[in-house]
């Protein structure tokens, strides 16, 4: 389970804007979902083996204290980590938050878990409104993700990109010809098209790229865009609304 945490703090905390999330389990499967501050990044996750410890519905609040307590040298070997549950109105067990103890039981910490309805309330609008048809769906070459960091270098005073489809590649563009301006072709012979011109985030792509996994980019001409990053443990799917100007 300690696995588990780790991937969980380092796929949502990692981006700097969210610290909650919220977690559904049952003996089938385990998903979770958040959403940044700014709401700008939609998290849906889904662990590929459901997590035993994991069973009811609870929210994992300041997320920078469970990563602080993970990577205590106390608990790098041996430590014992167990989920503590309480009793609910409807006589079900529910967990309640994580018991921390190094190897000869001398150092603990206790990080205690969100109500059901305390998190539901919190992360009530993480949902897009409506299905999603992704357009294009590419693999991101690591030298693509490269220019991309290169580009947001040379255009530091742009905050957004726009995704274009031209002669059958996908291009990204910054800035403005008329001033300071730079683009180049993100993915080459691509099978969809872009219809329209939406501006994206740059900091927000760069972030969730930078996240370890296998990655997969989706474009939708509905105004979104996905970022699927496979942990090895868990699918985290980042949805990603268009700007509006």
């Amino acid at each position: 389970m300690k696995d588990a945490l780790h991937d969980i703090v380092q796929h949502t905390h990692g981006l700097g804007s969210i610290d909650l999330v919220k977690i559904v389990g049952d003996s089938n499967s385990t998903v979770l979902s958040a959403i940044t501050e700014e709401r700008s990044v939609i998290l849906d996750a889904k662990f590929h083996h459901p997590i035993p410890e994991f069973i009811g519905t609870f929210g994992m609040p300041n997320l920078n204290k469970l990563n602080i307590i993970l990577n205590i040298p106390e608990y790098k070997e041996d430590a014992k980590i167990t989920i503590t549950k309480q009793k609910m109105a409807d006589e079900t067990l529910s967990p309640s938050g994580i018991d921390f103890e190094n190897k000869v039981g001398d150092f603990k910490n206790n990080y205690r878990f969100m109500l059901a309805n305390v998190v539901n309330d919190k992360l009530k609008s993480v949902k897009m409104r409506g299905s999603v048809t992704w357009d294009i769906e590419i693999e991101p070459a690591v030298n693509s993700v490269q220019k991309l960091r290169f580009q947001a270098q040379a255009n530091s005073d742009e905050t957004s990109f726009i995704a274009k489809t031209v002669n059958s590649n996908l291009e990204f563009h910054f800035g403005d010809k008329s001033s300071h301006a730079g683009d180049f072709v993100f993915y080459h012979g691509i099978s969809g098209k872009l219809t329209t011109n939406h501006s994206w985030p740059v900091k927000v792509f760069l972030d969730i790229l930078t996240l370890p996994g296998d990655k997969m980019i989706r474009f939708s001409n509905q105004g979104a865009a996905q970022i699927a990053v496979d942990s090895g443990i868990a699918l985290y799917s980042y949805t990603i609304p268009a700007l509006t100007k």
